[in-house]
């Protein structure tokens, strides 16, 4: 079932929109070391590409599937605002376990390291070593915060999850 949940979080619209965005800042930002054009763009798409699918089947159905930890993202459907922002916050970092208990985000964590070490494999070898796994490792978490916050906000008042 984890392995559904992640190839379909793979081929979402919401994730193929994403990746355009990304790739379009990327691209707008020159970096990685692609040049400019049509052609630089296309390995940014790509590379924005394969950096978020092994992201989502590593850290979605590979080590959630070794660690029995649930890859999905559970509101938490009430509360003040601040403690649904602190949830938000601290989700990639606390994950529920099959048996719904609480615990480290072994999976989610490993998933960004994981594809931002992949990266070293196809991006310019001007952008590569620990600089680059370090960096996108930073950026998937954050991206992952900005993801968890912009979920809640659209939360309804009763618990509900989604895949991340």
């Amino acid at each position: 079932m984890k392995f559904k949940l992640a190839l379909k979080v793979s081929t979402d619209p919401v994730t193929a929109a994403g990746v355009f965005l990304v790739a379009s800042a990327k691209q707008a930002g020159n970096t990685p070391n692609y040049g400019q054009g049509w052609g630089a763009y296309g390995k940014r798409f790509g590379a924005v590409t394969a950096d978020g699918f092994s992201d989502i089947m590593i850290g979605g159905a590979i080590l959630p599937s070794l660690l029995h930890q649930d890859p999905r993202y559970f509101y938490q459907g009430t509360g003040s605002t601040g403690s649904r922002i602190r949830h938000s916050v601290f989700s990639p970092f606390v994950a529920r376990a099959d048996d719904g208990k609480s615990q480290p985000n072994y999976s989610s964590l490993g998933g960004v390291l994981a594809s931002s070490s992949l990266a070293n494999l196809y991006y310019p070898r001007s952008n590569r070593g620990a600089g680059l796994v370090f960096g996108n490792f930073a950026i998937g978490i954050a991206e992952r915060i900005g993801a968890s916050l912009a979920q809640s906000s659209f939360s309804a008042s009763s618990p509900e999850e989604v895949v991340t």
